[in-house]
């Protein structure tokens, strides 16, 4: 598929973005995220062209942007050999300045292993140094409205909503990608939302994520469009009322529902 923009975009030639297993990692519209960098590249003049790769398909050569979404333990076991197969690659763009957004599912296989609710360690592509295990029986699921406040400079406030029984622990090398003032985050104890590597983020976050989170939108195209051009791309600021108003409102929903982060309890005995 490919999105083109109207005249007057920032230069360059199409933004390559690589859309990752779509038809199978969509938990809660994780496929709007791409649909939504579409969307506001138009709105930048910048022309998008989106590659589909799904189990067994070729990776382009290059990419300026990679996305994946979220998936429950079945769908993990779909993708996580062929997943994995590619990790290299993909570490090797990440090293290289691609920007990157994995969600939840996608996030834990971009980790460097998830070990699921039957024990079964599905290896991961190793871009981020996280691992995850889902704790088993008794424990509850971290479900609910998300407000958490990130750790890059140039995104502040996020929103969304997360629905996950794995526990995932930052690495050595690991930074979080947002601190949790509402919700659990990556495992209900250390406050930790999601991770970075360069210009990659991981995330529990759904929602669709970046329709009403336009400061990371932002930022993940200003990375994706600096990878393309080859240096620091700043993008100039654009109102986007819809996504405020979408934004705002989730927020408001996270403060009146979900509770103030507080270590989750120990399993029922």
């Amino acid at each position: 598929m490919t999105m083109r923009g109207g005249a007057g975009g920032l230069a360059g030639g199409a933004l390559r973005v690589v859309s990752l297993y779509g038809d199978v990692m969509n938990v809660y519209a994780d496929r709007g995220n791409v649909i939504a960098v579409g969307a506001r590249a138009r709105e930048r003049g910048v022309a998008v062209e989106v590659q589909r790769v799904g189990i067994g398909d070729p990776l382009p050569e290059d990419a300026d942007l990679v996305l994946i979404g979220g998936g429950q333990d079945r769908e993990q076991r779909r993708i996580a050999e062929d997943l994995a197969a590619r990790g290299p690659a993909l570490q090797r763009w990440v090293d290289d300045g691609v920007a990157m957004l994995a969600v939840c599912g996608g996030f834990q296989l971009f980790g460097r292993w998830y070990r699921d609710t039957s024990g079964v360690e599905l290896p991961g592509a190793g871009v981020f140094d996280v691992t995850t295990v889902a704790p088993g029986p008794g424990w509850p699921r971290c479900i609910g409205d998300v407000l958490a406040t990130s750790t890059l400079a140039d995104v502040g406030e996020v929103v969304g909503f997360e629905n996950h029984g794995g526990r995932t622990y930052l690495g050595p090398s690991a930074r979080p990608f947002a601190r949790v003032t509402f919700g659990h985050g990556n495992n209900g104890e250390d406050g930790t939302e999601g991770a970075l590597r360069r210009r990659a983020v991981g995330t529990y976050l759904h929602g669709s994520l970046l329709p009403k989170n336009v400061a990371l939108l932002d930022h993940l195209l200003a990375g994706a469009l600096s990878h393309r051009d080859g240096r620091e791309v700043s993008l100039p600021a654009l109102p986007a009322p819809y996504a405020a108003r979408a934004h705002a409102a989730a927020a408001e929903v996270a403060r009146r529902r979900a509770p103030a982060f507080a270590r989750d309890a120990r399993p029922a005995s």
